[in-house]
């Protein structure tokens, strides 16, 4: 069976249990499998009547809901190809992937976006909104049709760090190797159990990591709990109570912060233990263990770190994160709390997955070998080249660029990276980000950055700068969660000269500007993932970047 038959039978199976829930407030409303398989077929009816066939794309534009997952199961169910899109990304942005896709057909979740992708593109196709698809009578549920592994499920755009973001084509076998690979892992994590796998997801479904999560949860024993507000999402996840959910770096290291901050002020006893314990910890992990360690360990585990765990989620057995790698720090500090980050790697084009960790065996700094089936190899430049089932069938409309990044059947990612003798990869940058200095050093940014940041907690974001100039400089913005916590110029001149002091001449950073505001995904500086558009950047800045380096040089 497909991985679509697949969740078909299991919504069958839990035809009384909850599978999908979201949560409003304090309230959560929830579905069972078979009133999911039911307002599917609803949705089913609705494109069937609207002459959608096997082979059309259908562009999904809506948050994370329980119809959105619904929809989504209606449309493979039909042989349609999905085209899932970013809800907070700009219209006009939306348009540009709406006409390279050329759907039949634009689902959305209300009037007002309507009405804007009409007056950004007048000859747009039929746009029917997300309520009325779910309109019609309900009728039996039927079989999907079935999938052979050459069958496109969706068309994912990617991010787009430079460039136009491009139509990522995902077939069966694609998502069907990914699926199975997901299932393992959990299995796993959770082991041999008879009660149903509690899951949170606030990531959106248009992400592929988010989306397969989503159809890895339908495929097996779970309840999966959709957040609704993401400005309550602490709030969410008490009420959730999840083993387990997906989480980007961004957000562990904003936790990290905030309890570190939150011990920091409390002084006395609670804050020389938890310090303490924290050393004890790093040095254990390092090989450096000292007498009365095990003390300090000891006192934190049985005074700080349950409490400490209980009030992130009392019932987590791991965190999982993507999208870039995670600092060691920060996998260390929730490892000592006792909640294992569990790291995944892949890209949109890989079908969201090359490398996951196995629970048993966590390194931190790695994200874990290669999943079963998929081969990995690292290039003379360091590239991490990829191929196996997960690889996808190429960039839509686009076969100069397909033929570019797929080459003699290996996927070439753009990341650099190594595997240590265990077989687990440490990703170390990625190849077009390379700063290449005038002196004809090349210097990937990433590792310097992540190292600032880390001794710059009241800093949102720093980026290195200094292509074909004489020395590296930075960007630095304000975090605006820190309040009062105000960023200074003596606070940032303080954290270079820390993290120049253990790196050569040419990595070291000789200047910096201070960005007021930090940079996000609407203001164009960061992709729908969060990531860096770092030409975007330097391009917005240009004017502060040439007078830095005069005023450096004069």
């Amino acid at each position: 069976m497909t991985f679509v038959e697949n969740i078909f039978a299991r919504l069958k199976k839990s035809a009384t249990e909850p599978v999908l829930q979201e949560i409003h407030g304090e309230k959560i409303h929830s579905v069972t499998g078979s009133e999911l398989l039911a307002i599917t077929q609803q949705a089913r009816n609705f494109l069937l009547a609207r002459g959608l066939k096997k082979g059309d794309r259908c562009a999904l534009l809506a948050p994370n809901r329980i119809r959105w997952a619904a929809l989504d199961l209606a449309l493979m169910a039909e042989g349609i190809v999905v085209v899932p899109l970013y809800a907070r990304q700009a219209p006009a942005e939306l348009v540009v992937m709406m006409q390279d896709s050329t759907p039949s057909r634009i689902i959305c979740l209300d009037a007002a976006i309507a009405a804007e992708i009409k007056k950004l593109w007048p000859q747009a196709p039929q746009i029917s909104l997300l309520e009325g698809v779910f309109a019609g009578e309900p009728s039996t549920p039927t079989p999907p049709m079935h999938h052979e592994d050459a069958d496109v499920i969706s068309i994912i755009y990617t991010s787009g760090t430079s460039g136009e973001p491009k139509g990522v084509i995902l077939t069966a076998g694609n998502v069907d190797h990914i699926v199975a690979a997901t299932n393992s892992r959990l299995d796993k994590l959770m082991g041999p159990r008879s009660q149903a796998d509690r899951i949170f997801q606030y990531a959106p479904f248009c992400f592929a990591a988010s989306w397969i999560l989503l159809l890895t949860a339908l495929s097996r024993h779970s309840v999966l709990a959709l957040s609704t507000d993401l400005a309550k999402l602490a709030d969410e996840l008490k009420i959730a109570a999840p083993e387990y959910f997906l989480n980007v770096p961004t957000l562990l290291e904003r936790v990290r912060a905030r309890i570190q901050t939150t011990v920091q002020e409390r002084g006395g006893l609670a804050t020389a233990i938890f310090r303490r314990a924290q050393q004890a910890f790093v040095r254990r992990h390092n090989k450096q263990s000292k007498i009365g360690d095990f003390l300090w360990l000891a006192l934190g585990n049985s005074l700080m770190f349950p409490a400490i765990r209980k009030s992130i989620g009392p019932n987590l057995k791991a965190l999982i994160c993507g999208s870039a790698p995670l600092g060691v720090e920060t996998q260390l500090f929730f490892m000592m709390i006792g909640i294992p980050v569990l790291q995944v790697y892949g890209l949109t084009e890989t079908t969201a997955i090359c490398t996951a960790d196995d629970p048993a065996h966590v390194e931190p700094g790695f994200v874990g070998p290669a999943i079963p089936g998929v081969e990995m190899k690292r290039a003379d430049d360091g590239e991490i080249l990829v191929r196996g089932p997960n690889i996808f069938a190429g960039y839509w409309q686009r076969p100069a660029e397909t033929a570019k990044a797929l080459q003699d059947g290996w996927f070439h990612t753009g990341d650099q990276g190594e595997p240590n003798a265990s077989g687990n990869w440490r990703i170390t940058g990625r190849i077009k980000n390379l700063i290449i200095l005038n002196s004809g050093h090349n210097i990937a940014p990433e590792p310097i950055e992540e190292k600032l940041t880390q001794h710059l907690p009241e800093a949102q974001q720093v980026v290195l700068i200094g292509n074909q100039r004489s020395f590296l400089a930075a960007l630095v913005t304000p975090n605006a969660s820190n309040g009062a916590n105000k960023l200074t110029e003596q606070q940032i001149q303080s954290a270079i000269e820390t993290v120049n002091a253990a790196q050569p001449h040419y990595k070291q950073v000789r200047a910096f500007h201070v960005v007021p505001e930090p940079f996000t995904i609407e203001s164009g500086l960061l992709t729908t993932m969060g990531k860096l558009k770092r030409d975007a950047i330097t391009a917005r800045f240009d004017a502060e970047i040439e007078a830095l380096y005069q005023k450096k040089s004069s």
